[in-house]
């Protein structure tokens, strides 16, 4: 069975699923000023922590250890409960990683898009 939703309902990841938006990703190909270097993950980010509507830039060193699909097609982040249940019917684009302690996340992808799936170590506020 396909799931229809009407304009008026959450979509399931937030109304069933229990998940919690975060972010949404994008993609950059040029230096943003201001923007924090991630080392191992060969990534540089700007407006995760400044922006009060959770955008985030993102751009990539050539040899970074994403697939091609998180370099070039912004995405959504979703916090949720276990990340090891919640990747296990998807596609997943790379391992589960930690880009900051007490954080595991992984991509998935879902009808050609990545979405991000994160679980904290501790409760996110608000």
């Amino acid at each position: 069975m396909v799931y229809m939703r009407h304009e008026t309902e959450l979509p399931l990841a937030t109304q069933k699923w229990g998940w919690k938006f975060h972010h949404i990703g994008i993609p950059v190909k040029y230096p943003i000023p201001g923007e924090k270097y991630i080392p191992h993950l060969k990534l540089f980010v700007k407006g995760f922590d400044s922006s009060p509507f959770g955008i985030e830039y993102m751009r990539f060193e050539e040899d970074a250890p994403f697939d091609e699909l998180i370099k070039t097609v912004p995405h959504l982040a979703f916090v949720v409960p276990k990340i090891e249940e919640a990747i296990k019917d998807f596609e997943i684009l790379n391992d589960i990683n930690s880009p900051m302690k007490g954080c595991k996340v992984a991509m998935i992808k879902h009808d050609g898009s990545p979405v991000e799936l994160m679980e904290f170590d501790n409760k996110i506020r608000g």
